[in-house]
């Protein structure tokens, strides 16, 4: 099978001063995502893999290069991709279509991996690419279990008070259908759906489960501080979490 695995990030950052290049727990932030990439490449030599960075940044660019795993393919982010309101499935599509374009070659599946989710395993890797050569869904994309449901223990604000963002007469949150967060750590695209230019829940979607708290909107400098507390823990007590981060300097 052939994968394009893409890694996209932007210049700078509003709310943590450039955090695509910043250090987790003294190892550089990206290469957490390469170092899970690495460890499924070992697992599945089957699978011909090649791996792409888009970026605007050229600090990004240069650190994926030089990276210690494997040789990168690198595509400096055409302006017209740079704004903030494009989405970002627009430019994974130009990473296909350039990708396959160089190399002159068909993609069985294309992945994307946030650099901001440091705290995936190669455990969740093998399970998005399974379940997505499984279901042959247009896409399949992580998540976790959410804590609140809209069915039941949310609401939202009307002309006088609070309602229920749903309406429904469900007595306790079993009764009301299961309700996932999309976490943004990593989506599983089939190439032409990728092509179609449809939004991501346009078409027919799968998921895979994650761990709960593993994943955290990176907004503002105490949320990258609190993932890294989290981080320590995980290191600490969950081997699947722990090898990501000695793969990168080859501890274990």
């Amino acid at each position: 099978m052939n994968l394009l695995f893409t890694i996209c990030g932007r210049a700078g950052s509003k709310g943590i001063k450039n955090k695509n290049i910043r250090n987790f727990l003294g190892k550089l932030l990206p290469y957490y995502t390469l170092s899970a990439i690495d460890l499924y490449k070992h697992d599945n030599t089957t699978d011909e893999i090649d791996v792409v960075v888009n970026s605007d940044s050229k600090e990004l660019l240069s650190l994926m290069k030089e990276n210690p795993f494997f040789e990168i393919h690198t595509i400096d982010r055409a302006t017209i991709l740079g704004g903030d309101d494009v989405p970002k499935i627009q430019v994974i599509q130009n990473c296909l279509e350039k990708m396959e374009s160089m190399l002159n070659k068909k993609y069985d599946m294309v992945v994307d991996l946030d650099i901001t989710s440091p705290l995936r395993t190669k455990e969740d890797l093998i399970n998005l690419v399974n379940t997505q050569k499984e279901k042959k869904a247009d896409v399949t994309f992580s998540v976790t279990d959410s804590r609140r449901n809209p069915y039941f223990n949310m609401v939202k604000r009307v002309d006088k008070g609070v309602k229920k963002v749903l309406d429904s007469d469900f007595t306790t949150r079993q009764q009301a259908p299961e309700i996932f967060d999309m976490n943004a750590s990593m989506y599983a695209y089939k190439p032409e759906y990728l092509l179609s230019g449809k939004n991501v829940l346009d078409g027919y979607c799968e998921c895979i489960h994650m761990y709960d708290t593993g994943i955290l909107d990176l907004d503002h400098e105490n949320d990258f501080e609190l993932m890294e507390v989290i981080a320590r823990y995980l290191f600490e007590k969950k081997h699947e979490f722990r090898s990501i981060y000695e793969h990168i300097q080859g501890e274990n």
